[in-house]
């Protein structure tokens, strides 16, 4: 059992990497499409506030994917460890060969994906009921998937209007330009620390029904847990982000430093949102959605359609995939260990 144990801190911290590499890269990668900051500035600013979102802010959404989609209470100790390694190893996996293709897939879909399949393979063992899944928690945060990036879209493609509005049609737009490239250097930070509220749960919270047991059930997790996916997360962005970065602030539409901080603003703000309700959006989503949304401010013309499809194709393969990774790796730990 200590070696599950061990097992799963590391693959929790595997899974926290990656989102670094992959999901945190999205937050910053406005940034580096409108030239605000260079990639050097856009990790080290990324790193400190991921672990920052992550450590102070990140506690609600964990409670949702830890209990709330599985009845972990109901399925002896042993089983919700198997469980929870084979979640975060199919998150892992899956996010690494994203990454490695380029595809700013969501983590959040992946491990909630794969919790799902953890619970699924209990119920085909007969350790479960199909009932006791806790399906309207799953039914929520699918329709907060469905939201997100259409609340984005309509919140940035607002700002940006309004700006060019109230702005471009009174002053010079080389000199408005100049004054969002030192704002969007704020809304940077505001979306980097949003996204590590929310998406810290991905990788940590499989640990909490394994390090956050307590007298009256599984429902708290240390601080230190917290901080520790906080820093895999910044690992993550230093070392791998880059990859994603340069595909979606580059290759979407073309980003000025006024449409950069449209998006930012308006992804932060609905990512934060939703850590403060408990739940698990998907970044990826919510700042796609809001870099098409500046992008329409422009016309339809000036969005990269093709790249937007590559990215909608990876989203609706991603819950599936780390499901049945899940179920599998899972049934794999129960017959031989």
């Amino acid at each position: 059992m200590e070696i599950l144990l061990i097992i799963a801190i590391f693959v929790s911290f595997y899974v926290a990497w990656n989102i670094g590499a992959n999901d945190a890269a999205n937050s910053m990668a406005t940034s580096y499409g409108s030239r605000a900051l260079s990639l050097r500035q856009i990790i080290l600013v990324c790193a400190l506030l991921e672990f920052l979102g992550a450590s102070l802010y990140g506690k609600n959404v964990v409670k949702t994917i830890a209990k709330g989609i599985v009845p972990i209470e109901a399925l002896d100790p042993h089983l919700v460890v198997y469980g929870m390694v084979a979640a975060l190893l199919s998150a892992g996996l899956w996010i690494t060969i994203a990454t490695y293709l380029h595809l700013p897939i969501s983590t959040t879909h992946s491990i909630v994906g794969a919790v799902l399949g953890f619970g699924i393979a209990a119920v085909s063992q007969r350790h479960l009921e199909i009932s006791m899944i806790k399906w309207s928690e799953v039914y929520r945060i699918m329709m907060s998937w469905a939201i997100s990036p259409i609340m984005g879209a309509v919140l940035a493609f607002t700002i940006f209007y309004m700006i060019r509005i109230l702005l471009f049609r009174r002053f010079d737009a080389g000199s408005v330009e100049r004054i969002f490239r030192y704002l969007q250097v704020f809304t940077a930070c505001y979306v980097a620390f949003a996204h590590g509220s929310n998406d810290v749960a991905n990788a940590v919270a499989p640990l909490a029904p394994i390090f956050g047991l307590t007298a009256k059930g599984y429902y708290e997790i240390p601080r230190e847990i917290l901080m520790f996916g906080g820093l895999g997360i910044a690992i993550g962005v230093a070392t791998w982000g880059y990859r994603v970065i340069r595909m979606v602030g580059e290759n979407i539409t073309q980003l000025t430093f006024t449409r950069g901080f449209s998006a930012e603003f308006a992804t932060a703000t609905t990512v934060l949102s939703a850590s403060a309700l408990g739940l698990p959006i998907s970044t990826t989503h919510t700042l796609v959605g809001s870099v098409i949304g500046v992008g329409l401010a422009g016309g339809i013309a000036s969005v990269n359609l093709k790249v937007v499809q590559k990215i909608i194709f990876s989203w609706i393969l991603t819950m599936p995939i780390t499901m049945f990774l899940s179920i599998g790796i899972y049934t794999v730990m129960v017959v031989f260990l």
